[in-house]
């Protein structure tokens, strides 16, 4: 009787644990299939939403033709810095890269036609992200000059004409600026450092520190950065794809056909002027920032050229 109930009893122990083990396998998750990474519209794989592109960085980078040295860490780092920040803060980067559209081109022509590299259509960047913007100091347009160093480098600066303003003059302004500075330094990486700190103070920072080479010289936090945030925007606009940007050519913004009326007497109203020539006060001032003013004094023998939607 007793065997009887041993043999009952292990026959319910096996039931049980077989019963277990269909269990556990029913509930157990299967290995998940590794499937290939599934590629975007501009052929880089697509992420997680919580994953974080790693860039990769230039092995090797010059400004103005000099040598970026990059086997410096501290270098290294600090480029990779400006890069992140930038490619990651896509909203400000893909409305800048449109924008350039309309005006990078001529800046290049305006830079090479007056002996600057190229690069430092890079630089307007930096400074203005290409608007007309005016800081708390008083610098203004693409090319953040003060008013006295405007008027000193052939820009009209008065009550109702500002040609910091006039993108392609204070281009040409800036071109005059920049190769003063260079016979002063006598390298660009050294002139595009000191536009953002002055070239006085770049100069005490030389002489105090007994370095010339920017790259080896301890600077205030702004301008330890500046070089590098032109960097970033040489890198990531020449390499446009490889950090996530995939605009098409149609995506560029582009001025309209525009036609230049010249003016050599004063207009008592910019508004009426401009209706009478077809336009508006506002396509007017879009067109002609420099036009400060809801009027415009011609001196004699002084001529303006207005631009105006054809």
């Amino acid at each position: 009787m007793q065997k009887n109930h041993a043999y009952i009893l292990y026959g319910l122990v096996l039931i049980c644990l077989v019963l277990v083990g269909v269990m556990w396998q029913k509930t157990t998750p299967k290995e998940p299939e590794v499937e290939p990474p599934v590629l975007g519209a501009m052929g880089l794989p697509t992420l997680p939403p919580d994953s974080v592109r790693i860039f990769e960085i230039p092995s090797s980078l010059e400004f103005a033709g000099e040598k970026v040295p990059l086997e410096i860490q501290d270098v290294y780092e600090r480029l990779e810095r400006e890069i992140y920040v930038n490619a990651y803060w896509q909203s400000n980067m893909v409305l800048l890269m449109k924008r350039s559209g309309k005006y990078l081109e001529e800046i290049s022509e305006i830079l090479k036609a007056n002996g600057v590299p190229d690069d430092f259509k890079y630089l307007a960047i930096a400074e203005s992200a290409l608007m007309n913007v005016s800081s708390p100091a008083g610098a203004k347009g693409f090319w953040q000059f003060m008013a006295p160093t405007a008027k000193e480098f052939g820009l009209e600066v008065s009550k109702d004409v500002d040609e910091r303003y006039n993108w392609q003059k204070s281009t040409v302004a800036a071109t005059k600026y920049l190769n003063q500075s260079h016979q002063k330094f006598g390298s660009w990486t050294a002139v595009a450092a000191s536009y953002n700190m002055g070239q006085t103070g770049f100069n005490r920072r030389q002489n105090e520190q007994l370095q010339e080479n920017y790259y080896d010289l301890l600077l205030n936090d702004e301008t330890s950065r500046y070089m590098f945030r032109i960097l970033a925007f040489k890198v990531i606009f020449e390499n446009p794809k490889k950090y996530g940007f995939g605009l098409r050519p149609e995506d560029y913004y582009k001025e309209p056909a525009l036609k230049e009326v010249t003016v050599d007497q004063d207009i008592k109203s910019l508004a009426q002027w401009a209706k009478d020539q077809g336009s508006s006060y506002k396509e007017l001032k879009i067109y002609n920032p420099w036009l400060r003013d809801k009027n415009l004094n011609v001196r004699r023998g002084k001529t303006y050229s207005i631009q105006l939607p054809e």
